[in-house]
């Protein structure tokens, strides 16, 4: 019998994977299963994208290229920071990876030490801390609260950091919660995180999705010594409906840049070549696409919310989103009460019995380390998102 390593022992399982495999079950069996817990655009990528893939493709643009990724895109991530963000960065400093997921891997395990502490506020996207873990870290978790609209403060950020602390990752616009921080409350995060030497692994992958107004601001933009902490982590795949295509990239200080490039090289080479010509192409091209795909989901947010409101006669409540395509639907005046006989303890049990009984998937916060929520997602049709809000009502409906 073989033996598992340690690390990978350590690695939670995910708590979705039993909601998912029921509601794949259910559809297998020919049941109409409406899916709040996607955690991806339901747009399809644009077409001059598509086009991009198929040009490099006709052209025999199939091999290997550099590790880190093709010069030109590279070039075209540098410009877009420079565009976008205002951050000045040599295309050397850019690694391209597989996935934004991959290149908050590169970044955690270039940096962490065995031992080293993580801050992570709650709640969180559930890889967080397992990838903390994987690199022989431990996380440090930052409870925020509805009242503070998610956001961790500056006086939590100097608590939770002691003599370990080698790191904060930092997520605005958030997933799960939809927070997006303002300037203000970043550049006074950032005081702390200078003044004590922290590290931020800053993940921006939502950063296009933004509504009412606000502005993304990064992490490294609050000055040149903030910048030199911060590693910023971005990609294509919620921005440019990229999601299968698996390309992300981070923006590093030089020294960490050529680490994790030359790690990657022996670990998966390059991102697959074609993607990143696609990637060049969605960089380079046009906003319109974009900005339709952003502005339906603008449309969405406002109708759930306005549904949302609904529900706070039955003691649900939520905290308004301002990024990403997610909502937190706070159910915990529900636990300790029964829907048909079944006692509901936690959100785990309000998603099991929602998929069971009115056949709608939800994510159970309790796998971001808050257990007072569900969370739902508007990236799918206008219709399936009213009827199936219209069954989680009926579903509350019946709670005693």
């Amino acid at each position: 019998m073989i033996k598992v390593s340690k690390k990978v022992a350590s690695i939670a399982p995910s708590l979705t994977l039993a909601i998912s495999a029921k509601a794949n079950e259910l559809k297998a069996a020919g049941e109409r299963v409406i899916n709040f817990g996607v955690g991806e655009p339901d747009f399809n990528t644009p077409a001059h994208i598509i086009q991009a893939a198929k040009d490099a493709l006709d052209k025999g643009y199939t091999k290997y290229v550099a590790a880190a990724g093709l010069p030109a895109l590279k070039k075209a991530i540098c410009k877009k920071l420079k565009t976008d963000n205002g951050l000045e960065y040599e295309p050397s400093q850019i690694v391209v990876s597989n996935g934004a997921k991959h290149s908050l891997f590169n970044a955690l395990y270039a940096i962490i030490d065995d031992g080293d502490e993580v801050i992570i506020p709650v709640p969180y996207w559930l890889t967080y801390p397992e990838l903390v873990k994987t690199c022989g870290g431990v996380p440090v978790f930052v409870e925020t609260t509805r009242q503070s609209a998610y956001k961790m403060s500056p006086e939590q950020l100097e608590k939770a950091i002691t003599p370990k602390t080698k790191a904060l990752i930092f997520n605005s616009p958030s997933n799960p919660t939809g927070a997006v921080y303002t300037e203000e409350e970043i550049k006074k995060l950032a005081h702390v995180c200078e003044k004590h030497g922290i590290i931020v692994v800053s993940d921006e992958i939502y950063e296009k999705l933004i509504y009412g107004g606000q502005k993304h601001y990064s992490m490294a933009q609050v000055s040149p010594a903030m910048k030199a902490l911060t590693i910023v982590i971005n990609g294509v795949s919620k921005s440019y409906a990229m999601t299968g295509w698996r390309l992300g990239y981070l923006a590093a200080p030089p020294e960490v840049a050529k680490a994790i490039a030359s790690f990657q090289s022996h670990c998966t080479s390059n991102v697959n070549t074609m993607t990143q010509y696609a990637a060049i192409a969605a960089l380079e091209g046009p906003a319109k696409p974009i900005d339709d795909m952003v502005g339906q989901f603008g449309l969405r947010r406002e109708k759930m919310l306005e549904i949302l409101e609904g529900y706070k006669k039955y003691g649900l409540d939520f905290v308004k989103p301002d990024g990403a395509f997610y909502v937190m639907l706070v159910t915990e005046k529900l636990y300790g009460k029964s829907y048909r006989g079944r006692k509901i303890n936690g959100s785990m049990d309000i998603a099991d019995l929602l998929l069971t009984e009115e056949k709608v998937a939800v994510t159970p916060s309790v796998c971001f380390g808050d257990d007072t929520s569900v969370r739902l997602s508007y990236a799918l049709s206008l219709e399936d998102m009213v009827e199936g809000l219209k069954k989680i009502e009926d579903f509350v409906r019946e709670i005693k």
